[in-house]
């Protein structure tokens, strides 16, 4: 599917650089030329992603951050939608909100928090969506759904953009990918999750014939707008390699082989030219354009950050 969008990245963040603080680790990114610094929402790992986005922000000046992706079920959207609002007006624009529906099972197991049937949560996903960007408009804002109720509130602070920032939305199932296609600026194709742990069964739906079905139901949404959709990858695996035995190991892990595996757009293994060369074809093919780059692997992308941001 050829799309115009320019290449640009991000890099996921559960802990900073090794010998820096999370501060500089934020600077560095910035420096690196990395398009955006995101963040985790899992009780696990990272920091907290609302602290972390506004802390970001105000340490850097160009680079965007977002969190990658908030678990609507953790939140309430009114209260949210304001935090969210006031760090994109601190930032001057530069914030990227990503939602999702829940999908690690370990989150709700050790929180206590309810982790209801998948329909629920993408319903509830829906509303949460609906409800910030209401807040996010001009004058008083009524919602009235089966999870969020909202009655003449005046969303304050006003977002920087008018509107608010752009919501990314990620996930993998037919439904969601075609509400995020008519609704989302930002989609995330990722594979499904349904034992609540990337296992083998979410490794085979990265492959790139699941890949070509999910971008299906997305263009399906999105209809005549789906040149005005990024759409964004997160990365499960990224290293940069020239030895096949390296590369047969990650293969490995993910119960595939080493061509199936450079054919997936969530992963992206191999020597620099031939990372840089699945980087097109795959913008080519589904639409791409976004990559997110592991924390930890940073460095090792930041030549063909440099080399084809913009291209």
């Amino acid at each position: 599917m050829p799309h115009p969008r320019r290449l640009r990245f991000a890099v996921d963040l559960q802990q900073p650089f090794p010998g820096r603080d999370w501060l500089d680790t934020a600077r560095e990114v910035e420096q690196l030329g990395y398009s955006t610094i995101f963040v985790p929402d899992h009780f696990d790992e990272g920091p907290g992603p609302i602290a972390a986005m506004a802390a970001f922000a105000a340490v850097t000046s160009t680079v965007n951050v977002g969190a990658l992706v908030l678990d609507c079920d953790f939140r309430h959207p009114v209260p949210l939608a304001r935090e969210l609002a006031t760090i994109d007006a601190l930032s001057g624009g530069r914030l990227e909100v990503g939602l999702g529906a829940g999908w690690k099972r370990r989150d709700y197991d050790t929180s206590g928090i309810a982790m209801e049937a998948p329909g629920v949560r993408v319903s509830r996903l829906q509303e949460h969506a609906a409800v910030l960007r209401g807040l996010w408009g001009e004058g008083p804002f009524s919602f009235a759904g089966d999870h969020y109720t909202v009655t003449d509130l005046d969303g304050t602070p006003a977002p920087h953009r008018p509107g608010g920032p752009p919501i990314l939305v990620g996930g993998g199932g037919p439904r969601l990918l075609r509400w995020a296609g008519a609704t989302a600026d930002i989609v995330g194709v990722n594979a499904s999750i349904h034992s609540g742990e990337i296992d083998a069964a979410a490794a085979a739906d990265a492959l790139a014939d699941r890949i070509d079905e999910k971008v299906g139901w997305l263009a399906e949404g999105a209809g005549d707008r789906l040149a005005d959709v990024e759409i964004n990858a997160w990365l499960a695996v990224a290293e940069i390699t020239d030895d096949p035995a390296t590369i047969d190991g990650i293969a490995a892990l993910f119960g595939t082989d080493a061509e199936a595996l450079s054919r997936s757009p969530l992963s992206l293994v191999g020597p620099a030219g031939a990372v840089a060369e699945r980087l097109h074809e795959r913008r080519e093919r589904w639409g791409y354009s976004y990559h997110v780059i592991p924390g930890d692997r940073a460095h090792d992308f930041a030549p063909i950050v440099a080399e084809l941001t913009g291209t």
